[in-house]
């Protein structure tokens, strides 16, 4: 495994997908390199448009690349919107990729997903289990769309020596999450379900699903981390997973997230609702062998992702 110095000091440093949860806890622990950030509005150039990102690329010409624009959702909405899914992380990733080999980009590191892996794959999940079994249908067009991003990365290093890395982080939370009530990932959908309980004093809540499926968790911050850390240090055709290499079950999740809620009533479960893959923990032995770890604890990623909810949600008027 290649593992060479990068210098990113003084660096043209261009965060694709700045305003997202993932992108904007880069451009954070980017603040803390001595860097020249480079980032652009969707309004100005839309990523899916081909024509857009290459004049831009052509008159910018960043030479770091952090490629965390995606269109993302929860089990619905990637159930859902199956086309858009697949067709603007394709769109992504491809206009992206070759505009920054196009003009010359030093380095890029690709983002993917671990929605990529087999449904059924061996546990934790390795890097090499990425197109070894089938996967699960309800996201598999998102997972296709990253798996393409992730052969670009490797082809163009390969056919023309660029050197573009790929990252698979593990379920993220944090700042700059989406609580949409069902286009949700699953701590957003906690938190915001919870705290909307506690306040109209609700005796029960609905988790969807058995509540026996396992995730691990990820305080964005520590992503943001461990991709500048990779930026710097790492070089190879390999995917990195990122993550903390713990699990927990999702009912014993929700009563984490309640407890830092302060809802004190009781958890249901909608089993009407999909449960997505049985379980979900990645491999982070490459991760650890690069010098990598996660520094923040589950309970105190959540207290800081309920108060960022906290500060963006308006309070509602007192009658």
């Amino acid at each position: 495994m290649a593992s060479v110095p990068f210098e990113l000091k003084g660096k043209s440093v261009y965060v694709a997908g700045h305003r997202g949860m993932v992108g904007s806890a880069i451009v954070r622990r980017l603040a803390r390199e001595s860097v020249n950030l480079v980032t652009v509005d969707r309004r100005e150039v839309d990523l899916c448009n081909q024509a857009a990102v290459f004049d831009w690329f052509a008159r910018v010409r960043p030479q770091v690349i952090f490629l965390a624009a995606a269109k993302v959702g929860g089990i619905v909405a990637n159930n859902t919107l199956r086309a858009e899914f697949i067709y603007d992380n394709i769109a992504i990733a491809s206009n992206v990729i070759h505009a920054a080999h196009q003009n010359g980009a030093e380095k890029l590191m690709f983002l993917g997903s671990s929605c990529i892996y087999p449904k059924l794959a061996p546990q934790p999940l390795r890097e090499d289990a990425v197109l070894t079994g089938p996967l699960e249908p309800t996201n598999e067009p998102y997972a296709i769309a990253k798996i393409a991003g992730i052969k670009m990365a490797e082809a163009y290093r390969s056919q023309y020596g660029s050197d573009f890395i790929s990252v698979m982080p593990t379920n993220l939370y944090g700042p700059g999450d989406n609580y949409h009530p069902e286009l949700s990932h699953v701590v957003a959908a906690l938190i915001r379900r919870f705290h909307e309980a506690k306040l109209a004093g609700a005796k029960t809540v609905a988790v969807w699903g058995t509540g026996t499926p396992r995730r691990e968790f990820l305080y964005v911050d520590d992503m943001a981390d461990a991709c500048v850390h990779l930026m710097k240090t790492y070089s190879g055709a390999e995917l990195i997973n990122i993550g903390t290499g713990k699990d927990i079950a999702i009912a014993e999740f929700a009563r984490v997230v309640a407890e830092i809620v302060g809802y004190r009533g009781e958890i249901s479960y909608d089993t009407s609702r999909p449960d997505g893959t049985p379980r979900k923990l990645l491999d982070v032995s490459r991760l650890d062998k690069l010098g990598w770890r996660a520094t923040t604890s589950l309970e105190d990623g959540l207290k800081r992702a309920y108060e960022a909810y906290q500060a963006a949600t308006p309070v509602p008027a007192q009658s």
